[in-house]
C-alpha cells in the first residue's frame, strides 16, 4: 500500500479532487492532507472513477418516481446518462412535443382524459431464460394504471397499455422469465371497471387483481387482446415476482391491508394506518399464471370493459390462487435466482422469511390447506411451507442475490441498514449503515437466475445531512456498496435530484446494443421508415387551402426549407429529417411562441402540427448546439394576417453586397483548406481506420459533407462565370462552410486514430 503515497498529481487529478491549491499539490499525500482524505476515502474513490472516455461496467435503469419517467445512470461512476420521457413530456428529447410521440402519450389517455404525468415505481428488463438480455424494459405508473414498453435499440418509449379493469396498481412491471407476460398488480381496492360502489359495500364489490400483459417480442409491444386478469380479494396487493427453474409457470404478489379496513378519521374512526396494520401478518398470493393462460385462452373468463377477467370462483375452482400467511406490511416477494425459494419481508417485523417453493407446491399438489379466506381461497399453513425465517432488523423490505449462492441482501427501512445473510442457513452475515431510510435497492442483475455481484445499490428515500442544502426538498441519495468482499464497503452518494426514484434494475453494459443512428428517414416511435422523410435536394413546401405542409431537412448548418409563408389561421406542418450520419449529430427545432422543441437524431424523421391562430414574423432555429455555425441555424415561418394576398413573396431583402475582390478572396481560402482537408484524408486513409467502429460511420459523414460542398462549388463558379458576384461570393462561403464541416470531422477521425494507436499501412 506504500505505493499508493507516491502517486503522481496527475494521478490526484483523475480522483477529481477540486480546488486551486490541490490542483497545485505535487503529490497524493498533499491532496489527501488538503482535503481531510483518508487513505479508505482515497481507495472508494478510484474504485468508482472511470477514466476519460471508458465506460461503466454495468447500467441501471431507475424509476424517476413522480417524474413519470426513467433515470439511466453508470456503474461505478454513478454517472446519469439520460432520463428517459415514458408517462410525461420531456422537451429536451422532443417527448411529447412531436406528432410522433404525443402518438404514445395518447395511448396512456384514461377515460378520456390526459394525465401528463405519472408515479413511476418497478421497472423491470426483458428477459431471456430468466437473465437480461438488453432489448426491452417496461416500467409502471402506480398513480394511472398503465404498463409502457421501452425499447433498448434507441431508449425510447414505443408504447403504452392502461390497465381497464384497476384505479391504481403497485405490484407492476415484473416479468416472467422469457419475457412472455408482464405482470402488473393492483394496490388499493376498487371496484374493477374503475366504477362505483359505496364503502358500506367494501367487501362485496371492491376488488383486487393481477393482470398478466401478453408480450409479443417479435412486435416489440404488448398484445392487449390476449392478456388477462385474475380478480383477487380486496386486500392491497403490493409487489411481484415471477418463478424460475422449478418455480417457473408460478408468481408470487404479496399484500397488505388484509384486514379490509377502510378508515374514517373526519368520521372519528381510527385511519387506515391502524387498521391495516393490526393483524399479525398479510397475504403472499402464489398464483399458477401458466394455467390461468390456458383459461383465458379456453374462454372462461368475463369481459369487463372489452379485457378477459378471470372472476375469483373460476380462479378457485381451476386451482389458480392459493394464499400464504406473511410478515405483515411487506414490501416485495423475490424469488432466489435457482427458483426455490421466495423471500418475504415485513416493515412492521424484524425477520425475513424464506418460503420453500418444494414445499409450497407439496402442500398444494396433496391439497394440505390450513384454512380458507372468507372468498374461499385455499390457505396454506405457514409453518408447513417456510424453510426458515431469519431475524435481521427492524422494518425489513425488499431482497436482491448476490452472485455467491445462497446469498441475499435485504433492505432494513427503519434501522436505515443493508442485511447480507445467507438464506439457505439462516445466519447474518454482514450489516452496513446506510443514509437514510433505504426503501428498494438492486444488486447487479440481482434478480436473474445468474446475478452478477460486485455492487449493489441502496435507494434510500431521505438525504437530510448527506448534501449541499438546496431548500426544502432534497434530492434521494443512491449509495453504491462494494459487495465484492465478504464485508460490504460503502464508496459513494449520488444525489438524484428527480422524482422519488422507488426501484432500480441493472444489466452489464455489454449487453446493451443501442443504435447510434437512425436508418435514414425512421419513424423512431415506430420503428420504421416514416412517409414523410425526404432526401436533401427534394424538399417541398405544399399548400392546399387552409394547409401548409412542409417537408424538409435538417444538416449542419442550415434547414431546408428557410422560410415557409402561411396565412393565419392556416394548420401548418412541418415534417424534419436529419439528414446526418455522423453520431451524436442530433438536431433541434423549435418555433419562436409557437411551438416546442423536437429532438432530431441523425437519421430520424419528426413532425409537429399546429394551427396558425396569430399573425407575425415567427423565427425558428435549430435547438441543439450543433456547430461552429449553430446559432445561424435559422428561418422564418411568416404568417400573414388575414386580409392579405395569400400568394408566396419572392422577394427578399439583401444586407451586404460581395463584389469580385470578396470573391476572390473567398475562393483563395477554399483552396488553402482543401489542402488541409487533403493532408488528413491522405492521413487517415493511410492508416487501418476500418479496424475502429467509431471511425467509418464518420469518414461517411465526412464524404458527405463533400459531396455537399462540390454542389456548394459549382453553384459559386456559375455565378463567377456570369459575373454575378454577389451569389458567387456567398455560395463560396456555403463551399467553404461544408469544407469546415468536413475538416472539423476529419481532424476529430485523427485525434481518435491517434488516441487509439492506429496503425500507418505500408503502401
Amino acid at each position: 500500500m506504500r505505493s499508493l503515497w507516491k502517486v503522481s498529481v496527475a494521478a490526484g487529478a483523475l480522483l477529481c479532487f477540486g480546488g486551486t491549491a490541490v490542483f497545485a499539490a505535487e503529490s497524493l499525500e498533499d491532496i489527501m492532507k488538503a482535503r481531510h482524505l483518508s487513505q479508505k476515502d482515497v481507495l472508494a474513490a478510484a474504485k468508482t472513477y472511470v477514466p476519460t472516455g471508458g465506460r461503466d461496467e454495468f447500467i441501471v435503469f431507475s424509476s424517476g418516481g413522480q417524474s413519470g419517467q426513467i433515470i439511466v445512470y453508470g456503474v461505478p461512476s454513478m454517472r446519469i446518462l439520460k432520463y428517459i420521457g415514458v408517462f410525461t413530456p420531456e422537451p429536451w428529447q422532443g417527448y411529447g412535443y412531436d406528432n410522433e410521440s404525443k402518438r404514445v402519450l395518447a395511448e396512456g389517455r384514461i377515460d378520456g382524459r390526459d394525465p401528463n404525468w405519472g408515479d413511476t415505481h418497478h421497472p423491470a428488463l426483458s428477459e431471456t431464460a430468466g437473465k437480461p438480455d438488453g432489448q426491452f424494459l417496461f416500467i409502471n405508473d402506480k398513480a394511472n394504471p398503465r404498463i409502457a414498453v421501452i425499447s433498448l435499440k434507441d431508449f425510447e418509449t414505443k408504447q403504452i397499455v392502461v390497465n381497464p379493469i384497476l384505479q391504481s396498481e403497485h405490484g407492476g412491471a415484473f416479468v416472467t422469465p422469457n419475457s412472455d407476460y408482464v405482470i402488473e398488480a393492483a394496490q388499493y381496492p376498487g371496484v374493477l371497471g374503475r366504477g362505483y360502489a359505496p364503502l358500506s359495500e367494501f367487501n362485496e364489490k371492491f376488488r383486487g387483481a393481477v393482470t398478466y400483459w401478453k408480450f409479443d417480442r417479435a412486435k416489440g409491444e404488448i398484445d392487449a387482446a390476449k392478456s388477462f386478469s385474475i380478480e383477487l380479494p380486496p386486500y392491497s396487493q403490493d409487489l411481484s415476482d415471477a418463478g424460475k427453474g422449478p418455480s417457473d409457470g408460478w408468481s408470487f404478489t404479496n399484500s397488505f391491508c388484509a384486514e379490509r379496513y377502510v378508515g374514517g378519521i373526519e368520521q372519528g374512526r381510527p385511519p387506515f394506518e391502524a387498521g391495516c396494520s393490526a393483524n399479525d401478518a398479510d397475504y403472499l398470493h402464489v398464483i399458477n399464471w401458466k394455467k390461468a393462460a390456458e383459461v383465458a385462452a379456453a374462454g372462461k373468463t368475463t369481459k369487463i370493459n372489452g379485457h378477459d377477467v378471470i372472476m375469483m370462483k373460476t380462479a378457485i375452482e381451476e386451482g389458480l390462487v392459493y394464499l400464504i400467511a406473511e410478515p405483515k406490511s411487506p414490501h416485495g416477494a423475490d424469488v432466489s435466482p435457482d427458483g426455490k425459494y421466495i423471500i418475504v419481508g415485513g416493515k412492521l417485523d424484524t425477520n425475513v422469511s424464506v418460503y420453500s417453493w418444494e414445499k409450497i407446491k407439496s402442500a398444494i399438489d396433496a391439497k394440505q390447506f390450513a384454512s380458507k379466506d372468507p372468498y374461499g381461497i385455499p390457505i396454506l399453513d405457514m409453518k408447513q411451507v417456510l424453510h426458515n425465517q431469519i431475524q435481521l432488523g427492524l422494518g425489513p423490505l425488499h431482497t436482491q442475490y448476490d452472485s455467491k449462492p445462497c446469498i441475499a441482501y435485504t433492505s432494513l427501512y427503519v434501522d436505515s441498514q443493508v442485511a447480507k445473510y445467507n438464506y439457505c442457513e439462516g445466519k447474518v452475515l454482514d450489516k452496513i449503515s446506510v443514509h437514510y431510510n433505504i426503501g428498494h435497492l438492486n444488486a447487479m442483475e440481482g434478480e436473474s437466475v445468474a446475478p452478477a455481484g460486485k455492487y449493489l445499490i441502496a435507494l434510500n428515500k431521505l438525504a437530510i445531512d448527506r448534501f449541499n442544502p438546496v431548500g426544502p426538498l432534497h434530492p434521494q441519495n443512491h449509495q453504491l456498496i462494494d459487495i465484492s468482499g465478504d464485508k460490504m464497503e460503502l464508496l459513494y452518494d449520488m444525489p438524484v435530484p428527480l422524482g422519488e426514484p422507488h426501484y432500480a434494475a441493472s444489466i452489464a453494459a455489454d449487453k446493451l446494443k443501442p443504435e447510434i443512428r437512425y436508418a435514414y428517414g425512421t419513424d423512431s416511435r415506430r420503428d420504421q421508415k416514416s412517409e414523410f422523410q425526404v432526401r436533401p435536394g427534394s424538399e417541398k413546401i405544399v399548400r392546399e387551402p387552409g394547409k401548409v405542409t412542409v417537408f424538409g431537412t435538417a444538416i449542419r448548418s442550415h434547414f431546408t426549407p428557410e422560410i415557409v409563408e402561411a396565412n393565419e389561421g392556416d394548420e401548418i406542418t412541418f415534417h424534419w429529417t436529419n439528414a446526418e450520419r455522423a453520431e451524436d449529430e442530433t438536431h433541434g427545432f423549435a418555433v419562436s411562441t409557437y411551438v416546442g422543441n423536437l429532438s432530431l437524431e441523425p437519421g430520424k424523421t419528426a413532425s409537429v402540427t399546429f394551427k396558425a391562430d396569430r399573425p407575425g414574423a415567427f423565427s425558428y432555429y435549430c435547438t441543439e448546439f450543433c456547430s461552429a455555425l449553430h446559432l445561424e441555424m435559422e428561418g422564418y415561418l411568416m404568417i400573414k394576417p388575414k386580409g392579405l394576398a395569400e400568394q408566396a413573396s419572392t422577394k427578399i431583402a439583401e444586407g451586404v453586397v460581395y463584389g469580385k475582390a470578396d470573391y476572390d478572396k473567398q475562393h483563395a481560402t477554399n483552396v488553402a483548406t482543401q489542402a488541409v482537408i487533403d493532408g488528413v484524408v491522405k492521413y487517415i486513409v493511410s492508416t487501418n481506420f476500418k479496424d475502429f467502429p467509431t471511425v467509418p460511420p464518420l469518414v461517411e459523414d465526412a464524404t458527405d459533407q463533400l459531396k455537399f460542398m462540390k454542389e456548394a462549388q459549382t453553384k459559386a463558379e456559375e455565378a463567377a462565370k456570369k459575373e454575378d458576384w454577389h451569389n458567387a461570393t456567398l455560395w463560396a462561403n456555403q463551399w467553404w462552410q461544408y469544407q469546415v464541416k468536413a475538416a472539423d470531422i476529419g481532424l476529430r477521425v485523427k485525434t481518435y486514430l491517434d488516441e487509439h494507436g492506429a496503425k500507418v499501412i505500408a503502401k
